[in-house]
């Protein structure tokens, strides 16, 4: 199968550039829907959403990463994503998702009126996202 040409990906976070190196894909979700980017994709900037970001670095290697909100810049032969927090699934502390994940629920459920509803859902989902990712790459 021939070669798919290739694009400059960086991501980076307030704690470091967590990735940089040239891949022929990127699926992630923006706030608009989930993106799938090729090289020469048209420009286009977004709104990062929580979720579970797929790299394909060529045709045998594939790597996922929990990206946590965040902005997207798209040009033909680079994307630069600025995230909030990105992790890789060894990197995440199944432990901690578990607990963040009882306490949004425990949010959630709480009748006190000072809890914020949107903000514990998010919370929810980042929690819910890491777990997913962490489970799967222990069985993956």
């Amino acid at each position: 199968m021939a070669e798919r040409k290739k694009f400059l990906l960086e991501i980076v976070s307030p704690q470091r550039v967590f990735y940089q190196q040239d891949v022929e894909m990127v699926e992630l979700n923006t706030t608009e829907g989930e993106i799938g980017i090729y090289a020469d994709h048209i420009p286009l900037t977004a709104l990062v959403a929580p979720g579970i970001m797929t790299i394909t670095e060529d045709e045998a290697t594939t790597k996922e990463a929990a990206v946590l909100e965040g902005f997207i810049e798209i040009l033909p032969d680079k994307v630069t994503v600025l995230a909030q927090s990105c992790e890789w699934p060894d990197e995440i502390d199944l432990n901690r998702a578990r607990e963040a994940k009882v306490r949004a629920e425990r949010r959630i459920q709480s009748s006190d009126g000072t809890i914020n509803q949107s903000r514990a859902e998010m919370a929810l989902r980042r929690a819910l996202i890491r777990i997913h990712l962490a489970e799967q790459g222990r069985n993956g």
